[in-house]
């Protein structure tokens, strides 16, 4: 039988240098660090993420854990260890109601701007500062603002979901504005640089360059529109479809870019008079028919169209111009010609907080005002043009 003296110390069963309490323990490591664990939750025993200098930072961790999940707040470690690359992928491809076009955006973001940098890092890993080194590394490069803005919005709705499944706590896209787009102001052209383009591109394609200006059309939209939703009688053109051109050549019908694109648009009588010499040449005498059809009398194509597009620019004495800023250039013109905010935004086939307002106004009339407003403009300038041509 062993007996101790009164003077002799007790031998404690804890393990040297580590320390017991209410809740978790912390020891000190050989290297001298100290280390926190707890027991979580799930009933695991797990460790904190990172070691501590001192025996006081250890514990101070471990108060904060453990309010943390007295307050409803701990999110299991392990669920954020999902590789960003999968985890990424699989939020775009669980993505109800997506767009083609808007999957392929995705799609290209992640393989281009952002799988390089975090795809193979967890998703926990990912932490405000690597978001801020990657962007400015991307804009160091010289990748576009707009595309740097749209692939940090990806990233911050990604983490975003993140957050939601308790994979991690906070959204590591914490930049100001990271997410804003500041395009650079697209050219206006004049009445005469539109008459001059709709004469120097291919005869197939002249309405097509009125039609987008003076209706305000987007591509897909033009390569949409059927000859049962033109109605020349009326001056107006129906928008209800939208192509979508993919990486992989294909063109897939849907409806336009928003609830508010499907709209009635009144194009000035000049237009509609171009519009059907055109049909009348070019397009098939049934509803279902294109309007505007490639070389070939098959579906528009964005990158088919790129050639004529680029050979009659030179023709016209211009450059740097795209498509989208004709109807750039028709919103100018339906703007100077009097439409309220309002009655823009409903040509243009922009969402507005009332769905009711997308139509208000070309039921009232209004539309058709605008589109003539915009004719008697055209047809002005080119008066004067013709008067100071023939030196009256």
């Amino acid at each position: 039988m062993t007996t101790t003296t009164k003077d002799e110390p007790r031998r404690s069963t804890a393990k040297k240098g580590s320390m017991k309490r209410r809740f978790g323990r912390v020891r000190q490591l050989p290297s001298g660090r100290w280390q926190a664990r707890y027991k979580g939750p799930d009933g695991l025993d797990r460790a904190a993420p990172e070691t501590f200098s001192t025996k006081r930072d250890a514990e101070v961790w471990l108060t904060k854990k453990e309010a943390e999940i007295i307050e409803g707040g701990w999110t299991n470690p392990d669920l954020g260890k999902v590789a960003f690359k999968d985890y990424g992928e699989g939020w775009v491809s669980e993505r109800p109601g997506l767009r083609p076009k808007t999957v392929q955006l995705y799609e290209g973001l992640l393989r281009i701007h952002l799988v390089p940098i975090f795809g193979g890092m967890a998703v926990n890993e990912i932490k405000a500062a690597h978001v801020r080194k990657w962007r400015k590394t991307l804009l160091d490069n010289g990748v576009g603002p707009v595309t740097v803005a749209k692939a940090y919005r990806l990233l911050k709705a990604i983490m975003n979901t993140a957050v939601e499944d308790q994979m991690i706590k906070t959204n590591p896209c914490q930049i100001k504005g990271g997410g804003k787009e500041e395009s650079p102001e697209r050219p206006t052209l004049t009445v005469e640089q539109v008459y001059a383009l709709s004469g120097a591109i291919e005869p197939h394609f002249r309405a097509l360059v009125l039609v987008a200006t003076f209706g305000s059309l987007r591509w897909g939209e033009l390569a949409a529109l059927r000859r049962k939703n033109v109605d020349l009688e009326k001056g107006t053109v129906r928008i209800v479809e939208s192509t979508t051109d993919l990486r992989d050549g294909s063109v897939v019908l849907g409806p336009p870019k928003s609830a508010a694109g499907v709209r009635t648009v009144a194009l000035p009588s000049f237009v509609v008079s171009a519009l059907r010499t055109h049909m009348d040449r070019y397009t098939a005498d049934h509803g279902e028919a294109f309007v505007f059809l490639g070389a070939k009398r098959a579906v528009l194509r964005r990158a088919a169209f790129s050639r004529p597009w680029a050979k009659a620019l030179k023709r016209a004495g211009l450059s740097g111009i795209h498509l989208h800023d004709l109807r750039h250039t028709g919103n100018v013109f339906a703007s100077r010609s009097g439409a309220t905010l309002r009655e823009l935004m409903d040509r243009m086939g922009h969402s507005t907080t009332r769905a009711a307002l997308i139509y208000m106004h070309t039921e009232n009339g209004r539309d058709r005002a605008i589109a003539d407003g915009m004719g008697k403009i055209a047809e002005e300038v080119m008066r004067k043009a013709a008067e100071e041509g023939s030196g009256t």
